[in-house]
């Protein structure tokens, strides 16, 4: 019998046999580095789980789910230099360790790698994986892009803000598990309630977070509790205040907005205040629910093996249960 741990250890087997490239070697360490970080493997493990509802020879398709995982740290090392970032899993980044132009490289010769894992798919497979993996890793670089462009537009509406988590978070996880079932050769329509399935609980992960970051216990939540109310970011919290707000707090939230010099514990201490006011935490939460909801609703309708479906739900309720 297959278990998480069991899963998870076919895959780090599979990428710790990735060289990824032979020479220059300041081109492909930083891949080898990256990718063995660890991290959840969340979206490997999601494609494996999908396909073992339909098939048990879970092995046959390891290296696939690598190739996702692959594309997910391609992502990562580009956000990292957009983002400035100093730290990934705890570790320096890419661009730090290295330098930015290398980390650019390593990215793009990533996303390469990624097509080579996919060749060897018997091609009645092949396009379609492609094509489906192709409109996700578009989807992904719009969603980064208008997560940018947000930072610099005023009136970011509710609808805009979950169109651009679903794009640039959601739909990955919708894929690995569409992935998953066609690779396991599941109907269109399995694989399509697979992929609601990922969306919806992933726009729900990302929900999750902007509630934590502003409301989470310092001690379990492993970075600054209110930073992205520090930094102004335009998260379902604040859209959702802005939008409730009365002229008073309004006025407020605008101050503390436009304030450049400011006591950090003031402002998160104010907008949250205001927050509790509107009960924001509790409309977050009913929206976090909403999409769980959907979510597993989707799953209920898909086919395949019993324990094997009980399995991929307990994994997304155990996730569930370790973000909040």
């Amino acid at each position: 019998m297959h278990t998480i741990s069991s899963y998870k250890r076919l895959i780090d087997q599979e990428i710790s046999k990735h060289k990824f490239g032979q020479a220059p070697d300041s081109l492909y360490e930083p891949i080898r580095y990256l990718m063995g970080l660890g991290g959840k493997r969340m979206r490997p493990l999601l494609v494996l789980l999908a396909y073992s509802l339909f098939k048990r020879d879970v092995k046959s398709v390891v290296k696939y789910a690598v190739a996702v995982e692959a594309f997910h740290n391609f992502t990562l090392m580009h956000d990292d230099i957009m983002d400035n970032a100093p730290l990934r899993r705890g570790n320096v980044t890419v661009h730090e360790k290295w330098n930015v132009n290398t980390a650019i490289l390593s990215g793009d010769v990533m996303l390469v790698r990624v097509y080579d894992m996919f060749l060897s798919l018997k091609p009645e497979v092949l396009k379609s994986v492609l094509k489906a993996f192709n409109t996700c890793a578009a989807e992904v670089c719009e969603g980064q892009q208008w997560d940018m462009e947000f930072e610099t537009i005023n009136a970011v509406t509710v609808d805009q803000y979950i169109n651009m988590i679903r794009q640039k978070t959601a739909v990955l996880l919708g894929f690995s598990l569409e992935l998953g079932g066609m690779l396991a050769d599941a109907s269109q329509t399995d694989c399509k309630a697979l992929r609601e399935f990922g969306i919806n609980i992933g726009i729900g992960f990302q929900l999750m977070d902007d509630l934590l970051d502003a409301y989470a216990d310092p001690k379990k939540f492993g970075k600054q509790v209110g930073g992205d109310i520090i930094a102004n970011k335009k998260t379902f919290l604040l859209i959702t205040a802005l939008e409730h707000a009365n002229k008073q707090q309004h006025n407020e939230l605008q101050h503390w907005l436009q304030t450049k010099k400011f006591n950090k514990r003031a402002k998160v201490k104010a907008v949250k205040n205001i927050y509790d006011e509107l009960q924001i935490p509790e409309i977050t939460e009913n929206k976090i629910k909403q999409y769980f909801k959907k979510g597993f609703n989707q799953l209920d309708t898909v086919s395949g093996n019993k324990s094997a479906k009980a399995m991929l739900k307990a994994f997304t309720e155990a996730l569930i249960a370790r973000q909040s």
